[in-house]
């Protein structure tokens, strides 16, 4: 029985959900990543050869099965397979209680539709509650979340989701701009169109002035 089909029943079973921006992580065990790995360059291996592409003989692609698995497991969609960065929340001890930004934060992530890669920025903006989190972690979880097949949009509301979740924010605001690689490189080719998708949580939503506050920040960082 492949790996790929134990998995599935285990999630199954646990009535949970594997689409492609899914992490399932809880429903793995040791050793079951690099098993995923191996199936996973097994099968590469056949759209090799069914590309008509002599795998055997051609010196560029001998090994190329192995090295897209590794990359999709272990870097590009590693945000499916590996638990959430740890991310410790800390009280809001000067009892701030302005807004603040953070960005450019790098994205990468993969179109699911064609599996094209998805590259640009996103800004945070943050009106505190009673706990705030370290700057570095919005890097850290925007990584995480990216590193997934799926769209600009859902990408954007899962981000704003997490950290709603860990700071407990009376709002949230997340910013993505972002080339697509199935925009740039195939179909239309169109070179200078970017997508840009934003959700506004709690008070940046209900409060047009700190929302608009948080876009003049926006514009003036880098």
């Amino acid at each position: 029985m492949k790996i790929s089909e134990i998995i599935r029943d285990r999630i199954k079973k646990n009535k949970g959900n594997y689409k492609s921006n899914d992490n399932i992580a809880k429903y793995l065990q040791p050793g079951d990543k690099l098993a995923i790995s191996w199936e996973v360059e097994r099968a590469l291996k056949e759209v090799f050869e069914a590309l008509v592409i002599d795998v055997e003989n051609d010196h560029n692609t001998q090994q190329s099965a192995q090295r897209v698995a590794k990359m999709f497991c272990e870097e590009i969609f590693s945000g499916r397979y590996d638990p959430m960065p740890k991310v410790t929340s800390f009280p809001n001890a000067s009892d701030y209680d302005q807004i603040y930004v953070t960005g450019p934060i790098t994205v990468r992530s993969t179109c699911a539709h064609h599996l094209m890669p998805i590259t640009g920025k996103a800004y945070v903006g943050v009106f505190p509650g009673v706990n705030v989190i370290g700057l570095s972690k919005f890097n850290r979880l925007i990584e995480w979340v990216a590193s997934r097949p799926q769209i600009q949009e859902e990408m954007t509301q899962q981000i704003a989701d997490i950290i709603e979740e860990m700071t407990g924010a009376r709002g949230v605001a997340v910013v993505i701009q972002a080339e697509h690689f199935c925009m740039t490189h195939r179909g239309v080719k169109e070179n200078e169109s970017d997508m840009t998708t934003s959700i506004m949580r709690g008070d940046f939503r209900e409060d047009k002035s700190l929302k608009q506050e948080f876009f003049n920040i926006l514009n003036r960082m880098k």
